[in-house]
């Protein structure tokens, strides 16, 4: 008699818990199935819970992407650079991958604090780009500067070059990697340099604007050339 009540204490916790995970399940799937008025009367606007369309009055339906933009807010495509998983310091001497930055926009270019001739140039047109956007959309964008010459650019030798020439704000950011880091950033963004000298390179000019995923929309070649197009693309991001 004990043993047949045991036995039942057991069945009766299994259909308990079963039910229970069934019941988050269900919920799990109402948070991720999205729903869209059949007439489309709010265009492409979708709804997280199944209620009538407020202009029509109709009953939802459920579009077949549903769950998609849950799901895709953690997904990064294979043309981010967020697929690369190597490590860099920050000029406040903080350690983070290239994925940490997603959610912004970046507009990013390759230099080393101790070059007297191209570098200085592209460090104009970053601040030339960046007066060119409205201060509002600024939140929305990362100005990011990897350097290219990692034993001697230092977190401290950056943020005093931050400092330096004004470039501070929560908006810019600066990045020392390993050499092989850095080489092989380099080889995503097609820019090519080399160590000429204990102390000097030479190297592409090139400035990348990415998308808040990582991908790269457009790039700016040269020194003092003409950005509106750049600052098209980036105030299209940013809309």
């Amino acid at each position: 008699m004990k043993h047949i009540k045991i036995l039942l204490s057991v069945v009766v916790l299994l259909l308990v818990t079963t039910s229970c995970n069934s019941e988050k399940s269900n919920k799990t799937q109402d948070t991720l199935a999205v729903y869209q008025c059949p007439m489309q009367c709010e265009g492409d606007k979708t709804y997280s819970e199944n209620v009538s369309c407020p202009i029509c009055k109709m009953d939802l339906k459920l579009i077949d992407e549903k769950s998609s933009k849950t799901l895709n807010d953690f997904e990064i495509s294979d043309e981010s650079i967020f697929n690369l998983n190597t490590k860099w310091n920050t000029e406040e001497g903080k350690a983070i991958q290239l994925k940490d930055l997603k959610g912004k926009n970046l507009v990013m270019v390759m230099i080393y604090t101790s070059c007297k001739a191209a570098c200085p140039r592209l460090v104009a047109d970053m601040r030339n780009i960046e007066a060119k956007i409205p201060k509002e959309k600024l939140k929305d964008l990362n100005f990011v500067l990897v350097s290219i010459d990692p034993k001697i650019d230092n977190p401290k030798r950056l943020k005093a070059f931050a400092i330096e020439n004004k470039m501070d704000d929560e908006h810019w950011t600066f990045l020392q990697g390993s050499e092989s880091g850095v080489r092989e950033f380099a080889n995503v963004l097609a820019m090519k340099y080399k160590q000429i000298s204990p102390i000097d390179f030479s190297h592409s000019n090139i400035i990348s604007v990415f998308n808040s995923d990582g991908e790269l929309v457009h790039q700016q070649e040269g020194l003092g050339v003409d950005n509106k197009e750049t600052v098209q693309y980036i105030l299209q991001l940013t809309k």
